[in-house]
């Protein structure tokens, strides 16, 4: 628990804890800015992949030593932001997803100076919704997921405010308990993940919404992405161990959040069944599980060379030892890749090739 409570800390700052090999040259090989120059690896980002990131940079600072490299936890959203706001030293050299990079973001990039970016898919994880272990074990539709915790549902020739005030009123068989969710802000690539592969999914089971999507895609993307604002939607922040706590103190909650999380307290929480089926590492890698995801690390190859250690640093997070199966990341929760793909990972992150545009 210190040990938890040391790296929440240290997340909300940065963490410093990746030690690089220094280059030499001209001011010994930093990145130069605006803010002056860095000699330390950025990466910035999802709070999914952060337990990962910083797994990485604990490993290659034992084994390289040097300058440490700074590890954020801003979300996905916030992370590729920052990293597509500009070139040089004020901006981070990776960012961290828990999605795919979208169209938009990589136009942000583009327009910015951020050309040649490197999309390397690191692994797999699972949206999880948990309870404390104590509590009724949840077995849910997505499209129960989609009734108990959309803004609006469907009424008549419109919509209304969504007052569902318990599970069991959501479907029979469920908990009679109130309905009280804490999961992560709309700048999380968690977020995103839960509102198209739960609320989205479930949407598509009412008949009103089918209809909606294929009259008006935009409302029907609108009204299935809202999560409730009236206490049953909470949002906790983009620190998911500080959700796992709050299922401590809240008993009658759910929480949302990555299945590393979930791994890392199976003594405190469990998870959910999503269409009868279990978060695991077994269903989330073979996409039978229903809320699984990608996870993915986006590198600036023109800061390759310039940024000591950022090579080493990259290698190592797509390694064998580290992202392969039966790595070290498994041991943090992190779902293996299956080993073609990442043997074609691995090759992507040694050519530093650059990703096209992405479809949307």
């Amino acid at each position: 628990m210190r040990f938890t409570t040391l790296l929440l800390a240290a997340s909300a700052v940065a963490l410093t804890a990746c030690g690089q090999q220094q280059t030499s040259g001209k001011a010994d090989g930093q990145v130069s800015g605006g803010g002056g120059a860095r000699n330390q690896v950025w990466a910035a980002g999802s709070s999914t992949v952060f337990p990962f990131a910083t797994r990485v940079a604990e490993t290659v600072a034992r084994t390289t030593g040097g300058t440490a490299a700074k590890v954020e936890s801003l979300g996905t959203g916030g992370g590729i932001k920052l990293f597509c706001s500009g070139t040089g030293a004020n901006y981070p050299d990776i960012a961290t997803a828990s999605r795919a990079m979208k169209k938009s973001e990589w136009d942000a990039c583009q327009a910015a100076g951020v050309t040649d970016i490197v999309e390397l898919k690191v692994g797999f994880d699972g949206i999880v919704l948990a309870n404390a272990k104590a509590q009724p074990t949840f077995s849910v539709t997505r499209e129960q997921i989609y009734r108990a915790l959309a803004a609006e549902l469907p009424q008549g020739s419109g919509f209304a405010p969504n007052t569902t005030a318990t599970w069991s009123a959501v479907a029979p068989g469920l908990p009679n308990q109130r309905i009280l969710a804490y999961g992560p802000p709309p700048t999380s690539g968690t977020r995103d993940a839960f509102v198209e592969l739960a609320m989205e999914k479930g949407a598509e089971k009412v008949p009103a919404m089918a209809a909606l999507k294929k009259s008006n895609e935009d409302q029907f993307k609108e009204k299935s992405h809202t999560l409730r604002r009236d206490g049953a939607w909470v949002d906790a922040g983009e620190n998911d161990n500080a959700i796992v706590q709050t299922l401590e103190k809240t008993p009658n909650a759910l929480g949302v959040f990555g299945y590393s999380f979930l791994e890392n307290n199976m003594d405190k929480v469990k998870a959910a069944t999503v269409e009868g089926v279990a978060p695991s590492f077994e269903t989330i890698s073979n996409g039978s599980y229903p809320l699984s995801r990608s996870l993915y690390i986006y590198v600036k190859k023109a800061n390759v060379g310039v940024t000591p250690g950022l090579r080493e640093y990259v290698n190592a997070f797509v390694s064998d030892a580290a992202a392969g199966r039966g790595g070290y990341l498994q041991q943090r929760g992190l779902i293996a890749l299956p080993e073609a793909e990442h043997a074609t990972v691995k090759a992507t992150a040694q050519a530093l090739t650059p990703m096209a545009a992405p479809a949307k």
